[in-house]
């Protein structure tokens, strides 16, 4: 005999047994707590103990460090670099994303395995690269050494696969059907690019610009050798931090930390709100 159609619909769904369940929030609520306590030891504690020592001073100490001529011209380098370099990765790193995912060559792999190079490299190592490169001897017959040009590109060498790893997943999601309908509606390749592709791909970018401006605005081991610190041109903030350590101002160069850490933290976030804004208008459009 059947049963009624109503009668089916005012059957409760089965419940998880009351066991299961506990056990399941037991097991969340631990995951949850290790979770919170080893972010606790390697990112809120020392951020703690750094605001702690720039604040140790007293606000005048804080205020002073931060606007002296040395620190405010080791900011306008460090940032005018940064945006300079994430603009460039950006591009760069989009193509090279592109390259990697859509088109088939002698090599791929390699070029995959070069990508992240840059992780696993130290990054004195890199500056080192940089200098016989570009340094007096440079084989290619350029010398950059203590000039910006050499910063940016020790910035743009172990930034880049941010951009690159970041939008290259992203990429690979993208759908197909839509960009071979429009094609053959008649767009080129460019407006297929610009109206289907590049709008998936815009959260993607900034989340990668956001991760390559905060590497680029803390770097130091890539840009000790090459950049040489020339006040004014190339000492960028995190070796005016080391020189303060030397001349024993600590209060002075954790100051300084709490200056990019707020630059670097705002950059952030404002790309990752404006990235899931992005991505929500793109959802409403379909």
């Amino acid at each position: 005999m059947s049963v009624p159609a109503a009668r089916v619909a005012d059957t409760p769904a089965p419940r998880a047994p009351r066991g299961l369940s506990d056990r399941r929030r037991a097991g969340t609520g631990l995951r949850v707590g290790m979770a919170t306590g080893w972010l606790s030891v390697i990112v809120l504690l020392p951020l703690a103990a750094i605001v702690w020592q720039a604040g140790g001073a007293g606000p005048h100490s804080f205020i002073a460090a931060v606007t002296s001529h040395a620190a405010v011209e080791s900011f306008r380098v460090t940032v005018t670099l940064a945006v300079a370099v994430t603009v460039l990765n950006v591009v760069f790193g989009l193509l090279i994303a592109w390259v990697l995912v859509r088109d088939e060559f002698v090599g791929k792999r390699l070029v995959e395995a070069i990508i992240d190079l840059p992780f696993a490299l130290p990054t004195i190592v890199a500056s080192l690269v940089m200098l016989a490169l570009y340094g007096p001897q440079s084989p290619v017959g350029l010398h950059l050494q203590h000039t910006g040009w050499g910063v940016a590109l020790a910035l743009a060498f172990v930034t880049c696969p941010f951009v690159v790893r970041t939008v290259q997943p992203v990429l690979l999601e993208v759908d197909h059907e839509a960009e071979e309908a429009a094609a053959s509606l008649g767009a080129t390749n460019l407006t297929v690019f610009r109206r289907v592709v590049l709008p998936s791909l815009v959260p993607a970018l900034f989340t990668g610009a956001g991760l390559a401006f905060s590497r680029a605005i803390g770097e130091f081991g890539s840009v000790v050798l090459i950049g040489g610190a020339v006040p004014g041109e190339t000492e960028v903030s995190s070796q005016w931090i080391r020189t303060l350590i030397e001349n024993d101002d600590r209060a002075g160069a954790a100051a300084i930390s709490i200056v990019l850490l707020a630059i670097s933290f705002t950059v952030l976030v404002v790309l990752r709100l404006v990235g899931t804004r992005v991505a929500k208008l793109e959802e409403q459009q379909r």
